[in-house]
Parts: structure tokens; C-alpha cells; sequence
């Protein structure tokens, strides 16, 4: 994966990759601990390496809902947002389905580990580009896609420094820019 950039996933292989990850295939077997840990990638837009060092404990009850407060390995910045209540029951149930405790980590394995299965399941589906960030850029997108093209919604939630690095993630090329200028073109 070197010097490659990932690219987003789309609905598609986002549902081919964890299906397969969780039935296994030719050359490896199914893992449900790395499909989930990138299915709440996928959810959230955390990168794999804080998804990785969640806890039961790091959600927290707020009132009627949950929140998680986390300081972001990467950058260093502290990140606090609402957990939906579908994506907390889904975490419990994982939790509970394996026996981790509240103050274990839900995925007790390395960022590699993750990245070496994903790299042996994209090549079993014939899939180029496709790493754990491919998981972040299709929140991204989804998110993008789904709340009227809002980028600067996106980039909050992805806690980017800029709306261009937001861009690049869900994929705004300036051929895009370029239809967008010329199908708003109103001469009069």
C-alpha cells in the first residue's frame, strides 16, 4: 500500500468487504473483530488507529443519548460527539457476543494486523487502493452525498484544518467543478 492513495469505497464494496470478511474466503478466514472495527470506521469517522483503542467505557451516557470523548492519536485534538443509539447497541452486542469488559478494549490488535487482512480480502475481491482510510472516506462521502453536499458538515466531522482536504476525501475533482460552473451558467 505504499505511496498509493486509498480511495473511497463505494456502497458496493463497502458491503462486499465486511460480508466477506465475516464469512472468510480462499487463503484466509473469516474475522468478525476486524469487520467490525471497520464497520464502525465506516460509521463514525474515526481512523482505524483510534478505533482501535476504543472501551466500553469511552461512551459515555449523556441524558438520554451517548457521547464519545476521545483525544484523537494523530493529531492530538480532543474530539467529543454523539454516538447514535443503533451504532452503541451495535458495540455492546459486539462486546457482549465476546466477553470484553467495560474497561477492555474492544479490538485488542494492531493497526497492521487490520490493514494486512483488509489488503488479503481486496485482493481476493480484486479491489486496488482499498486500506483501513478507504473506510473514513466512504463516511465522508456518505456523508457528503447524504446532507445536501454540505462540506464544511464533512470537515467538522472529520476534524480537517481545511475544506481542501475534505474535498479530496469525497472526491471532488475540478472535472466535477468544472459541470457544476457550466451547468449553473444563467446569462441573461
Amino acid at each position: 500500500m505504499a505511496n498509493k492513495t486509498t480511495v473511497a469505497l463505494t456502497q458496493e464494496q463497502y458491503k462486499e468487504i465486511i460480508e466477506t470478511m465475516k464469512t472468510g474466503g480462499v487463503g484466509f478466514r473469516a474475522n468478525n473483530r476486524i469487520a467490525t472495527a471497520l464497520v464502525l470506521e465506516a460509521n463514525m469517522g474515526l481512523r482505524i488507529e483510534d478505533i482501535l483503542r476504543l472501551t466500553l467505557n469511552s461512551i459515555i451516557a449523556d441524558g438520554n443519548r451517548y457521547r464519545l470523548n476521545i483525544k484523537e492519536k494523530k493529531t492530538e485534538k480532543k474530539r467529543t460527539f454523539t454516538v447514535p443509539l443503533a451504532i452503541y447497541n451495535y458495540i455492546k452486542v459486539y462486546a457482549m457476543d465476546n466477553g470484553i469488559k467495560e474497561n477492555e478494549r474492544l479490538f485488542p490488535i494492531g493497526e497492521r494486523t487490520v490493514q494486512k487482512y483488509l489488503s488479503k480480502v481486496a485482493d481476493y475481491l480484486g479491489y486496488e487502493n482499498i486500506g483501513t482510510h478507504s473506510f473514513r472516506k466512504f463516511f465522508a462521502t456518505e456523508i457528503y452525498l447524504n446532507n445536501n453536499y454540505n462540506i464544511v458538515l464533512v470537515q467538522q466531522l472529520l476534524q480537517h484544518s481545511s475544506v481542501a482536504v475534505t474535498q479530496k476525501y469525497v472526491g471532488i475533482t475540478s472535472q466535477e467543478m468544472e459541470k457544476a460552473l457550466d451547468e449553473h451558467i444563467n446569462l441573461i
